[in-house]
């Protein structure tokens, strides 16, 4: 398995922005799809983002379509979420996950590696 640790959340303003940053341990971190996800409390955890190990593919969860960018650095071992236009439905815990499954790899249960969360407010 992997280590993952996020940073980057915060409290923002509706229509702000934030980047979320995800550092991952291991040697074979180029051979993993990576996700977010993200839970509100109640909830259940939801798929927000994935990219490729190769990064030439994408996939987003309709709702955040259009605002949020995956991104990833393979030689830095990390993946990055930027986030825009933040709404207040996209306050959550936002987790880091890494997967060998085939792609897109959408479901919690796809994934083999994750993080402790961080956490996103956004204020109306």
């Amino acid at each position: 398995q992997m280590q993952l640790r996020e940073s980057g959340g915060g409290l923002v303003q509706a229509g702000g922005s934030l980047r979320l940053s995800c550092a991952a341990s291991g040697r074979t971190f180029s051979s993993y799809a990576m996700g977010w996800f993200r839970q509100a409390p109640g909830k259940e955890r939801e798929f927000v983002a994935t990219i490729s190990w190769s990064r030439d593919n994408t996939y987003y969860a309709g709702s955040v379509k259009g605002r949020f960018t995956i991104s990833r650095d393979n030689a830095k071992n990390t993946v990055s979420l930027q986030m825009n236009s933040l709404e207040p439905e996209d306050t959550a815990v936002y987790f880091c996950a890494a997967s060998r499954s085939g792609w897109p790899v959408i479901t919690t249960s796809a994934y083999d590696s994750w993080g402790q969360g961080t956490q996103v407010t956004v204020s109306s």
